[in-house]
């Protein structure tokens, strides 16, 4: 029997839906809609692509959105003065920085020059801090994400393996720490693991964040276990001519063995900026 198709597109809308009518709600009572500003920087295709959807979807539930764009040879100190001022305007709520930044902009002062309290993407090392403390802070937005879709499946994770694929600092340690908190039993495989399909084969939620197309086969996955992909990986062409994206999960096969699983595309991604949504409403009300 195949596993239960976790669909992210589905639980974004819904997401989506809850989040514009607390908007109206707000704007009824005579309240300023929640703006969130995108610094883009550069002409990076996947960013600019990103970057319109997060508006388009902002703008669709009645936030405010502003996309502020700067060319690819901007200096480090004029980028953290637009965030400088970012932060001195009260108007806006939330700010993110579109990553990934040119080479001569160093990233982390970039991350660290936005205000804890506008960083709705949750990259500052204070609210990662107060995350791996186990206190109120902005969840980073992928790890929120994946978080609602295990929890959509009903399945009680408390006692439960899981194993997480990839240790990055924007997803796989954050989302070993969220799974933690939900008191699972969390493994971290890298690539310094010795013996990773026997880790993942007793994995009960498996969540695979490695960028590595196909990398997790039917033989890794515990029959019925929850598999997340996060993985976006382009690989040759589809018959439309657009790149095809592929996860680090073999879909086909591990559908035939997880109890449940996220599909590439429609699965994480449009988690990951419903996420943002509901990060820049919190925002917004911890401003007021």
């Amino acid at each position: 029997m195949s596993a239960a198709i976790i669909s992210g597109l589905e639980i974004a809308k819904k997401i989506k839906q809850n989040l514009a009518s607390q908007v109206e709600q707000l704007v009824s009572q005579g309240k300023p809609r929640p703006k969130l500003v995108v610094i883009l920087v550069g002409e990076h295709p996947a960013s600019i692509s990103y970057v319109t959807k997060k508006e388009k979807d902002a703008l669709e539930i009645g936030f405010l959105s502003e996309i502020r764009r700067f060319n690819e040879d901007i200096s480090q100190s004029q980028l953290l003065a637009e965030i400088s001022r970012c932060n001195q305007d009260a108007s806006v709520h939330g700010i993110l920085v579109q990553l990934p930044l040119p080479n001569h902009i160093d990233k982390t002062k970039v991350i660290e020059a936005i205000d804890p309290a506008k960083d709705v993407d949750g990259f500052h090392p204070i609210n990662i801090g107060r995350l791996h403390s186990d206190k109120d802070s902005f969840i980073p937005c992928t790890p929120k994400g994946i978080m609602t879709l295990i929890e959509s499946t009903g399945v009680e994770i408390k006692g439960k393996n899981a194993v997480v694929i990839g240790r990055s600092n924007i997803v796989g340690k954050p989302v070993a720490m969220l799974l933690l908190q939900a008191n699972a039993t969390v493994t971290v495989v890298h690539s310094q693991t010795v013996n990773p399909k026997e880790i993942c084969q007793q994995a009960d939620v498996l969540v695979a964040a490695v960028g590595r197309p196909g990398m997790v086969k039917a033989d890794w996955v515990k029959p019925g276990a929850i598999v997340i992909d996060v993985g976006v990986n382009r690989v040759g062409m589809n018959d439309n001519g657009k790149a095809k994206l592929v996860g680090d999960v073999d879909y086909t096969a591990v559908k035939e063995v997880a109890g449940f699983i996220t599909p590439v595309p429609g699965g994480v991604g449009p988690m990951t900026i419903a996420s943002l949504l509901e990060n820049t409403l919190t925002a917004y009300k911890k401003s007021e």
